[in-house]
């Protein structure tokens, strides 16, 4: 491939020389303010310039952002929002962005390309298609039996993935290695079975050989990058970039821990504060139980309650004690620390960033997909506690107030619009659950064998029916008081 033309404005390192390395599928705002401004670091250090991102997508709207990032050169306008001062950069470890289409057919090409030696993505939760109920890969999911019928016309990563993995063995070529960059328990189990899962479906032997050959390291990723809108691009012009139609805004923080297994090379990102680990686990539970399971904690009581922004939901007295009291009394108690990490620190400097007004992140992209969100972020904490012995109130009624959400009308009597992939059918239980709750328990592929805990069930019941009785402050606040 012939060096790309590529303008450089102010970077510390010519574009110019930068190729590529990594095919990312999924370009959102997440990856934009994480992956690529720790690589654009790196560059900037002079090192391992052969590892730029190729940017990729699957669905109809990567094919907008590709037309807006294309119209400039690949280039992101990065705003860091301390609440002292913003701060902005220009991104530039993109180097192009693979035609999307609807056979993948492009996608499928840059993936096989000799090169190419990492294959990342951030296809958020319902990507991997889990089955709520076992953690497993489900192999009956609609989208999945129509890839397993259809293996050359993928619509699916996963789909694309298998068949550029099946290319590069007909080819005998070294397969690269996949890397989630999602909010997953496991993520990188979870990408390793829905890939060989998928190609299990059409082509068994291939299954054996991504299973033997392909590496699927374990990733924990954090940084809060809210979604663009009119704010945002207000702040792109302030800061001399109006011709940017989709900046990205984030906090100051972010942290990266990656389980240091790459068989076809990797870039040396420990250079810019990448953790390489052979244990992602304690990490990865500590951030997903206490920052994510935090976020669902304050989602649904702030959104009925009428708050608009997280950061208005942290000054509110009642839910910012709801959420405290929770993680110390049933968060905390069942997670176990990385080594030289303090959960109550960790659970402070949390709840700071939460508060943070400058991010501006709603609670509405927080209540989004509790379908998939509530079974890896909450549920597994419950279950920690009941098997432990303990009824952890506080997480069963922010449970209860996820039902008490999709039941579709809000405190002030305003609609809910809809705000889930399964919105439908959560629609129409929750309504059925306000009279009779465990209708809502009923729902198997989320709760699994937590259905059948009776002392667990009783305790959603309660607290549902209390919230309907007296309202989510009243209810939050007979906790924190208990």
């Amino acid at each position: 491939m012939p060096p790309l033309d590529l303008p450089h404005p102010n970077l510390p390192y010519d574009r110019g020389r930068l190729t590529p390395g990594i095919v990312h599928i999924g370009v959102g705002n997440f990856h934009r303010a994480h992956m690529a401004v720790y690589l654009d670091e790196l560059f900037a250090l002079g090192e391992d310039q052969d590892w730029a991102i190729l940017g990729a997508g699957v669905r109809p709207a990567d094919a907008i952002m590709r037309d807006a990032l294309k119209a400039q050169a690949c280039l992101s306008t990065v705003i860091e929002l301390d609440p002292d001062a913003k701060a902005v950069r220009r991104v530039g470890a993109m180097i192009d962005f693979v035609e999307v289409d609807p056979s993948n057919a492009p996608l499928i090409a840059a993936m096989i390309r000799p090169e190419i030696r990492i294959v990342s993505l951030t296809v958020t939760e319902g990507g991997y298609y889990i089955d709520p109920a076992t953690g497993a890969f489900d192999p009956t999911a609609p989208e999945i039996v129509a890839e397993g019928r259809n293996p050359d016309r993928p619509a699916t990563a996963f789909g694309a993935i298998v068949a550029a993995l099946r290319a590069r063995r007909s080819s005998g070529m070294k397969p690269f290695t996949v890397v989630s960059c999602d909010n997953l328990p496991g993520n990188g189990h979870a990408a390793k079975a829905a890939t060989v899962g998928l190609a299990r479906l059409s082509d068994p032997p291939l299954a054996e050989w991504i299973d033997a050959h392909v590496a699927f390291p374990n990733s924990m990723v954090d940084r809060i990058a809210p979604a663009t809108g009119s704010r945002e691009r207000r702040m792109a012009v302030e800061f001399g970039f109006a011709d940017d139609p989709v900046p990205v805004t984030c906090e100051p923080f972010r942290q990266w821990v990656i389980e240091d297994h790459f068989p076809s090379g990797r870039p040396a990102l420990e250079k810019v504060g990448v953790t390489f680990t052979d244990d992602v686990g304690l990490f990865e539970t500590m951030k997903i139980r206490i920052l994510n399971g935090g976020h669902a904690v304050i989602a649904y009581a702030a959104a009925l309650s009428g708050i608009e922004y997280v950061h208005q939901a942290m000054a509110d007295p009642i839910v910012s004690a709801f959420l405290d009291t929770i993680e110390i009394d049933e968060i905390i108690p069942v997670v176990a620390p990385p080594p030289g990490h303090d959960l109550a620190r960790y659970k402070r400097q949390v709840m700071e960033r939460f508060a943070n007004p400058e991010i501006a992140d709603t609670t509405r992209r927080l209540c989004f997909d509790g379908s998939n969100r509530q079974p890896k972020f909450i549920l597994p904490s419950i279950r920690d506690n009941r098997a432990r012995g303990r009824m952890p109130e506080g997480l069963i009624l922010a449970n209860a107030l996820w039902c008490r959400y999709c039941y579709g009308i809000d405190e002030r009597g305003e609609e809910i619009a809809p705000n889930d992939p399964d919105w439908a059918r959560l629609n129409t239980v929750a309504r059925a659950a306000r009279e009779n709750p465990d209708r809502w328990i009923e729902m198997r592929p989320i709760y699994g064998d937590l259905a059948d805990d009776g002392a667990f069930r009783d305790a959603f019941g309660a607290a549902l029916t209390l919230i309907w009785n007296v309202g989510t402050q009243a209810a939050m606040s007979r906790y924190c008081g208990r």
